[in-house]
């Protein structure tokens, strides 16, 4: 996030024109990069077990491979067909032009985090979580340092060398540390179908639910827009802050999967969750607290408009309601994964989203950006019920889960 903050300041001195473009393309990798990502944190609880014996994971890696290459290649696909997309639905023809090597360079770039086999998530369901930290340490670097070397010469061009060499950095780091963790390199063997659809159902119900978030999110951003300008650039500004509030509980939730996933018992994997579910809420409520005291000074350094920052401090408190109940579902939610039941997920964000995305115009004209925040904190509460209830009943089949998987080790 850092990174991309630093993103945004260069190419919005570079040129305007050149922020828009660089906006056009991500609208559409970042969806694509978050559905590929999703698929692969399903390996966690297929990885977790093997936590005291990781070379025993790598049959699963190799089986994730093929179908995160799927994934990938889907997305990379959708990348590359932004120039047509945006020509099609009447974005201005300079911004097109500014395109350039972009949507190739970031579609690569989509297709090298497939190839990482979710790396980094193995390392986590492993227990070793502080080595992801070093990859997202070199990307951060690689990207921050190529942006400001290449794009003041080349440009938007500049700026996806910058990316694409950032991923690859990223990756080759990340495969060390896997490698060392394993204790042998992971690599690559002929698809065993069964296993890859027993990973996809995990997986693809994961990389769903992340679509649809982006979706219905998209949908509400678009829906500020019809109110008026200023109280737009507020909820574009809240809706960065809240990316900050919710990266701590978005690790916790993550965190807890492994943990549940090597759960004995029901009272063990729901004595998880509820820690996970207790840390996720407050590290979300510190942000917001910290909004709420230093916001104006905070505020200022994204807008100098007083009547933008003044809607920002204003709308706070409900920002603050909103991230408190998206960190407590993203650990039912997280939780439901390490159970392989994230096609429950999927369908609760279907019935969730699916009512925000009907009412947010109409509630955006009535209610103005006030009304859309209020419609944000009520569907995070409805998924945060829901999620919990299914995670208890499905928690419930969790010493039959254990006997089966006793069994087929003993076989």
């Amino acid at each position: 996030m850092a990174g991309s903050l630093v993103v945004a300041g260069v190419l919005g001195r570079h040129a305007a024109v050149t922020l828009a473009a660089f906006a056009v393309v991500t609208a559409v990798m970042n969806p694509a990069s978050a559905a590929v990502a999703g698929a692969l944190r399903g390996l966690m609880p297929f990885v977790a077990p093997h936590k005291d014996a990781p070379a025993q994971a790598v049959p699963v890696l190799r089986d994730a491979r093929w179908l995160s290459l799927v994934v990938g290649a889907l997305g990379a696909l959708a990348v590359l067909g932004v120039p047509l997309l945006a020509s099609v639905t009447g974005v201005a023809a300079e911004i097109v032009a500014e395109l350039g090597l972009l949507p190739y360079l970031l579609a690569l770039d989509v297709l090298v985090l497939a190839a990482n086999g979710g790396a980094g998530t193995v390392l986590i369901a492993l227990g070793r979580s502080r080595q992801v930290l070093w990859s997202s340490l070199v990307h951060t670097g690689v990207l921050i340092g190529l942006t400001l070397v290449l794009v003041p010469s080349w440009g938007l061009d500049g700026m996806g060398v910058a990316w694409l060499g950032a991923g690859v950095a990223g990756v080759v780091v990340s495969h060390v540390c896997l490698r060392r963790a394993l204790g042998r390199g992971v690599g690559q063997g002929r698809p065993r179908w069964r296993e890859i659809f027993r990973l996809a159902r995990v997986s693809l119900p994961l990389a769903g639910t992340v679509l649809l978030k982006f979706g219905g999110l998209g949908v509400v951003t678009f829906a500020a827009t019809l109110t008026t300008v200023t109280d737009a650039a507020a909820h574009s500004l809240l809706g960065t802050l809240t990316g900050f509030t919710f990266i701590a509980s978005l690790a916790v939730a993550q965190a807890s999967v492994p943990e549940i996933a090597r759960a004995g018992t029901a009272a063990a994997a729901r004595r998880v969750n509820r820690d996970a579910a207790v840390l996720a809420v407050g590290v979300s409520s510190v942000g917001g607290v910290v909004l709420l005291v230093f916001g104006d000074a905070l505020v200022s350094l994204f807008s100098a408009d007083v009547a933008v920052r003044a809607r920002v401090l204003a709308l706070v408190p409900l920002m603050l309601l909103a991230s408190m109940a998206d960190a407590g579902q993203a650990v039912q939610g997280f939780g439901l994964s390490a159970l392989k039941r994230s096609g429950a997920t999927l369908g609760y964000f279907a019935g969730g989203y699916g009512l925000l995305v009907v009412a947010a115009v109409p509630v955006a004209r009535v209610w103005g950006v006030t009304g859309l925040w209020v419609a944000l904190v009520a569907v995070n509460l409805l998924l945060c019920v829901l999620q919990g209830w299914g995670f208890r009943r499905h928690s419930a089949r969790v010493p039959a889960a254990a006997e089966v998987g006793e069994a087929a080790e003993r076989a």
